[in-house]
């Protein structure tokens, strides 16, 4: 197997990971193995995969250590994307313990078998795998919050504020001791607030357009205020896939929309598009269903990302604005809840 380049994608069947797959089965340079544990946010039906040789699925853990080595020492990856994470903020709240587990002795599990797979010590890479890659995708959160002002940069100090951004931080400082420690070939990517198709109903948007077909409230935390900035998934997809080929080992590159939206906006634009392609049979707005409801604790009131590094150093820019990437996704749940 060694003739044909292997790429592990972990978390191939959740939001992100699925939409990456998605994009890039087709190329023919690389056989993407995807290892998913299928827990709630993952499911096979996000994948069109039908006819793809170069494509195998495995169920399984990322923490699991003996089916890791075996999958290493089987297809002897020579690419790592590492987007299989415990994501869920309010999930983080009730019950840690899955996050510090999956988001970092994960994390830890897949950096300790590719080191041993790759180096023959520090700083000593295996001649046969002197163009291997370790990408990690996380996210915003570890950043904190921000004020009214000023925006996210590589530079930002790490101020994560809810125990899935801290177990998120914590894998990222891992990944960043293998490159200074080992020498180990990796890249950070962290991302804004992603939306678009595939992604779990219990996400704002999809819980928007969810509770909003079904008549019922649209819960909105707090005063509506807090601001994300918002990315398309197919444009974060694009963006990690060109730091995978031309990104800087040890480097981190922000990936974000420079869409920044307050939650209450989101609810409203999308109670706007409805009611253009699904008016209410009452003949009432969408608007109406809105609901505030109690924030959640340390709910961080801004995140916002400066892409300039990706976009001045790799020539990234995203495609979609928040306007034209919520129609189509949009348009995507009213098919996938119209099924």
């Amino acid at each position: 197997m060694k003739d044909k380049k292997y790429t592990l994608v972990t978390g191939g069947a959740g939001f992100i990971g699925s939409n990456y797959i998605n994009l890039f089965v087709k190329e023919d340079d690389t056989h993407i193995v995807n290892l998913d544990l299928l827990t709630y946010a993952g499911d096979l039906d996000n994948l069109n995969v039908e006819g793809h040789e170069n494509y195998t699925f495995v169920h399984g853990d990322i923490r699991d250590k003996e089916l890791v080595k075996e999958l290493f020492e089987k297809y002897h990856f020579s690419r790592v994307i590492n987007f299989a994470a415990e994501s869920h903020v309010d999930n983080s709240i009730l019950d840690p313990s899955a996050f510090v587990e999956t988001n970092i002795n994960g994390t830890f599990n897949l950096l300790q078998n590719a080191y041993s797979l790759w180096m023959t010590g520090p700083f000593e890479l295996k001649e046969e795998y002197r163009e291997s890659k370790f990408l990690h995708v996380s996210t915003d959160e570890v950043y904190g919050t921000l004020g009214k002002e000023g925006l996210f940069t590589e530079e930002t100090p790490y101020a994560p504020n809810s125990p899935y951004s801290a177990s998120k931080a914590a894998s990222d400082f891992l990944v960043r001791s293998y490159f200074h420690t080992y020498g180990l070939p990796v890249l950070t990517t962290n991302c804004s607030n992603n939306y678009g198709p595939n992604q779990h109903d219990e996400k704002l948007i999809p819980t928007i357009i969810r509770t909003a077909l079904k008549q019922q409230p649209i819960p909105i935390y707090g005063d509506g205020k807090n601001v994300r900035d918002w990315l398309y998934v197919t444009d974060h997809c694009k963006g990690i896939k060109l730091v995978l080929e031309e990104g800087k080992f040890g480097e981190t590159y922000n990936i974000g929309g420079r869409n920044e939206r307050e939650n209450i906006y989101i609810a409203q634009k999308i109670s706007e598009i409805l009611d253009k392609l699904r008016p209410r049979e009452d003949g009432k707005s969408y608007k109406d269903l809105i609901t505030y409801v109690k924030d959640r604790p340390g709910h961080d009131k801004r995140y916002a990302i400066d892409a300039t590094k990706l976009e001045g150093q790799l020539g990234w820019k995203a495609d979609e604005n928040f306007e034209s990437g919520i129609e189509k996704t949009v348009q995507w749940y009213l098919e996938k809840y119209s099924a």
